[in-house]
């Protein structure tokens, strides 16, 4: 990783959320200009719809190659904003990642630790999914889950391109496992749209930005090559922390009455995504650290990147939802 230093302040002319705002990163060289012509008068969902559609582009597949010059022309100020947006959330966990151990036994001694202390672990939210929420309300909630989705199957693909052997292997399993070990009605990303379709979500729309910037964040990490350390580390996070949060809303979904379809995601992700973190932390983690302790910091922003988002999305669900009141 490129350790060069740079001066050069980064600036948001929009109008953003004050945890935008980051000190300049040491650890990149990239200065991105100011946007003035696309974000200077959206609102953050604005900002972050116009991403997510940005990264939805560039996932689905395509009949035929868009001219490289007039995709340079019209996707310019796209790219900026999605590196400011991916700048700035990398920015306020960077001190925290510093922290994280070179040493690989070290390093994943304090990756593990994360599921205790990171950022909205414990939530109160998924203590109220479980045992107070009503329907409406568990409803609300899952829509925004399907909506913050980014692909879990399509970022490990991305995740393992030019891997080290183990490393590429364990994300091999990993992918194998979420598209259903070669079964269609295992597949994971599927489930979820059958829960969405049991729960009546695909016409939702009263999704909250932080949702959608959740996504923008995985899309983003994923299908730039320079953050390729902070993916594997953000979705190494997920497998972490998952399993406790699923088991909250698999218990609130019973609670209500809830079956088949519907809870089959979460039912599935409460225990399978245990075997998945502590192959992740054994086959993955632990041998590129030994490769190169330089992926420590990445790793670790990473999975800090991803936690930060989640818990961004959690405090709003309890604004929105009454949680605490």
């Amino acid at each position: 990783m490129d350790t060069t230093t740079t001066s050069t302040a980064r600036t948001l002319p929009f109008e953003a959320p004050l945890e935008w705002f980051a000190f300049e990163p040491a650890s990149r060289t990239r200065t991105p200009e100011p946007m003035v012509s696309l974000a200077s008068s959206l609102s953050s969902s604005a900002r972050h719809d116009t991403l997510a559609h940005y990264v939805a582009q560039r996932f689905s597949p395509r009949l035929s190659p868009t001219s490289r010059a007039a995709r340079l022309d019209d996707c310019r100020d796209l790219e900026l904003l999605e590196e400011q947006f991916l700048e700035s959330e990398r920015g306020q966990v960077t001190s925290w990642a510093a922290q994280a151990p070179t040493s690989p036994v070290e390093f994943v001694q304090w990756f593990s630790n994360l599921r205790f202390v990171g950022p909205g672990q414990s939530d109160p939210l998924f203590s109220w999914l479980a045992h107070d929420a009503t329907l409406d309300e568990m409803r609300w909630f899952l829509g925004q889950e399907v909506a913050g989705e980014a692909g879990f199957e399509d970022l490990v693909a991305l995740a393992q391109l030019k891997l080290p052997p183990r490393a590429k292997l364990e994300l091999a399993r990993n992918y194998w496992d979420e598209l259903g070990r070669g079964t269609e009605g295992g597949m994971h990303g599927p489930m979820l749209a059958r829960l969405a379709t049991q729960m009546g979500l695909e016409e939702f729309d009263d999704v909250v930005w932080e949702a959608v910037a959740l996504g923008n964040l995985m899309g983003g990490l994923g299908l730039d090559r320079g953050y390729a350390y902070h993916l594997i580390g953000a979705l190494g996070v997920i497998e972490l922390t998952a399993p406790d949060r699923a088991e909250a809303v698999n218990a609130g979904m019973s609670r209500l009455g809830l079956t088949g379809h519907a809870r089959q995601y979460y039912a599935l992700h409460a225990t399978l995504d245990r075997k998945h973190w502590a192959a992740w932390r054994d086959e993955a983690l632990l041998p590129l650290i030994e490769e190169d302790p330089r992926r420590a910091l990445p790793l670790a922003e990473g999975a800090l990147m991803r936690l930060k988002a989640g818990a961004r999305c959690f405090t709003r669900y309890r604004a929105v939802l009454g949680v605490g009141r």
